[in-house]
């Protein structure tokens, strides 16, 4: 007879086999708990510096020319890359002899975008910066950024308050001239935000100064005012030599303290300053804030538009400058500009201190910028006709041009109706709108 099977030791190995299993899996899931703790903690730490570096006040509103860009810190850091610092030099770099290497602040607006692009056409270096605010729609500066990248010019994105930005830029390029055109425009903004004019138009260039003035060699300033400086000015037309110490906007205002602060600078530290002072600049790839460029919009969509008279029911006029003949004189300070006289921050000797008005020397009403609009158009315009509220604007403006005809050969060359068919050109192509626009004379193609 058979003796029956012996599962004792096959029960204890059982057992022992299911001992083993977890006191394995016991020691798995500790091990894993630990490596996920450790991953946990480091990445926490990771982040925790990451937004610590990047961790900046709230100030003001969002949306302003000087509260600090999202992209700011990315800028900075990726500007401790070879391949970003390669794209800086190479901007930068003149392909013509005895070319200069221009640092153009402001590159993605309106007059900065023309100055970058016929710098580099005739062969100088143009490094570009700007903040990219939303201060009017922002595709239009990028659409800016695409067509000067098209050309070799590479844009920087940073804040003009951003000063350890700026100084590396100014350790890796010596450059030879600052072409300084960023600023927060708009007379009737300062209204709605009066800290980003201070920001940006004062504090920014006081930084920008800072950084020229330790640069090693230091190089020439030219840099934007406006016509708005004249002020409650009742002189015709406008001469340089006239006051500029009653300013009607706090736009104004903030261009003034800007040419005090040139002066501070060049009689302190010896930069070479030079100021242009801009009236009513219009033209191709402009600013959306504008009369001439929203008036053109309303037109085209049968909107009523708002025509101003003083209060003593004159006319409001302006001297309309092209932007092509803006950019010529904004080149030729550049070539007249001399050399700063500083090194290091400290002055070695007088440095050139100038001041020009950049007009056409022609003022026309407002009215009869409408009527020009219309017949480009083929269009009629619902007017309103109104006072103009106590904003800041001035009635009227026009400049005397003598001294920078004499020091640069400025000569302004476009009349309005030549200068807004070729601004609605650009418009309708640029946002796809087919109008009936009169063609050139002389010719049958349309718009």
């Amino acid at each position: 007879m058979a003796l029956p099977h012996d599962t004792s030791k096959t029960t204890k190995l059982e057992k022992y086999n299911s001992y083993i299993k977890r006191v394995n899996s016991t020691k798995l899931l500790t091990a894993s708990s630990k490596l996920l703790f450790r991953a946990t903690l480091f990445v926490s730490i990771v982040l925790i510096f990451f937004f610590t570096l990047n961790y900046h006040p709230l100030s003001g509103d969002a949306t302003t020319t000087t509260t600090t860009s999202p992209h700011r810190h990315l800028s900075a850091f990726y500007g401790t890359g070879a391949d970003w610092e390669k794209q800086v030099r190479h901007s930068s770099t003149p392909r013509r002899a005895n070319g200069f290497s221009i640092l153009v602040t402001g590159a993605a607006g309106f007059v900065g975008s023309h100055c970058s692009l016929a710098l580099k056409k005739r062969g100088d270096g143009v490094l570009g910066l700007d903040n990219f605010n939303k201060y009017y729609d922002p595709s239009l500066k990028r659409a800016r950024q695409k067509m000067l990248a098209s050309h070799d010019i590479f844009i920087v994105e940073a804040d003009l308050n951003d000063a350890e930005l700026l100084a590396k830029l100014f350790s890796i390029v010596p450059f030879s001239h600052v072409l300084h055109l960023a600023a927060q425009a708009g007379v009737r903004y300062a209204m709605q935000n009066p800290q980003s004019y201070i920001k940006s138009n004062i504090a920014g260039f006081v930084t920008l100064l800072e950084v020229v003035k330790a640069a090693d060699p230091q190089p020439a300033i030219v840099w934007a005012s406006s016509s708005s400086v004249y002020g409650l000015n009742t002189e015709n037309p406008f001469s340089e030599s006239d006051r500029t110490d009653q300013p009607a906007s706090l736009y104004a205002a903030t261009k003034k303290a800007g040419e005090e602060i040139a002066h501070t600078y060049n009689h302190i530290y010896g930069l070479s300053m030079t100021g242009l002072r801009f009236f009513t600049v219009y033209g191709p790839w402009g600013r959306p804030d504008m009369a001439y460029f929203f008036f053109t919009k309303d037109l085209l969509q049968s909107k009523a538009i708002n025509i101003y008279k003083t209060q003593d029911d004159k006319e409001v006029a302006r001297d309309f400058t092209y932007i092509d003949d803006i950019v010529k004189g904004c080149v030729g300070a550049l070539d007249t500009a001399e050399k700063s006289t500083g090194s290091g921050g400290k002055k070695k000797g007088a440095a050139q201190l100038r001041i020009y008005n950049l007009g056409n020397t022609s003022p026309v009403s407002v009215g009869k910028l409408v009527s020009i609009l219309e017949s480009l158009l083929n269009v009629k315009a619902k007017k309103h006709v109104i006072r103009m509220p106590r904003n800041g604007d001035v009635p009227y403006t026009h400049a005397n041009v003598s001294l920078a005809y004499n020091d640069f050969g400025y000569k302004p060359s476009t009349d309005l109706s030549t200068g807004l068919r070729k601004f609605v050109k650009w418009y309708v192509s640029y946002y796809g709108i087919k109008p009936r626009v009169k063609p050139e004379s002389g010719t049958k193609n349309q718009a």
